[in-house]
């Protein structure tokens, strides 16, 4: 799934050979994710820069009511290099409303759930977060991502959820516990997507938790000390 797809062949006088997407064989499973979030299938994948963009889409929908903070979302995404799509929904799993890929460092919302302005505002916060975690890990521009919040700053409330939520993937709990509550608190996401990649390292602004003080010492970013 991570063969890229290159744009191979001579030159013509003629227009540019169109390349052809991948055939999707088979809908909503995760080879259609994958070929979307590699950018490999680029139909019904609509990029969004603002609320306005996704009220194109759903000119029946009033999304006045998040526009504010979604679109302080959207310009930290942007600044920090983050692009951010709505595709259709027979690219996801049954379920997924919205996904964050540290790998390319690209947010896609399922378009399936996004004519209800408040599931937009709270699927963006949740993924969102997820690229908060992205940059806690080090840097934006890696393939991993690290809790930000020490034990007993979630509440208990939203690790319960986490809990049976992810039952079947305890290891990604501590992530999505702090999601969960990010999707729920206005202007959290933002806040942190603020922190990643100022002058300060994101660290100075959340204080690392142990293990990710750990990871981010073996790995080159901090040398345990400074702020």
């Amino acid at each position: 799934m991570k063969k890229l797809l290159s744009m191979l062949g001579a030159l013509t006088l003629s227009a540019s050979p169109v390349l052809a997407e991948p055939e999707i064989k088979k809908w909503n499973t995760h080879h259609s994710l994958g070929c979307m979030l590699l950018r490999e299938c680029k139909k019904d994948v609509y990029k969004i820069k603002a609320v306005a963009d996704i009220e194109s889409i759903f000119p029946k929908i009033d999304f006045s009511g998040i526009e504010k903070e979604m679109n302080a979302m959207i310009t930290e995404f942007d600044r920090i290099g983050i692009e951010v799509f709505v595709a259709e929904g027979k690219y996801f799993p049954p379920l997924t409303r919205g996904v964050y890929t540290t790998s390319g460092n690209k947010f896609f919302l399922n378009k399936d759930y996004m004519y209800n302005a408040e599931v937009l505002l709270e699927v963006s916060r949740h993924e969102g977060w997820h690229a908060v975690q992205d940059c806690m890990a080090g840097s934006i521009h890696n393939n991993s991502i690290a809790v930000v919040w020490n034990d007993g700053v979630v509440p208990k409330g939203y690790q319960l959820r986490a809990d049976i939520a992810y039952s079947s993937m305890p290891n990604v709990i501590p992530w999505e516990a702090e999601a969960l509550w990010a999707g729920e608190e206005p202007y959290q996401t933002v806040n942190g997507l603020k922190a990643c990649g100022r002058t300060e390292p994101m660290w100075s602004v959340y204080p690392p938790t142990p293990l990710t003080g750990e990871w981010l010492i073996k790995n080159g970013y901090w040398d345990g000390k400074t702020k």
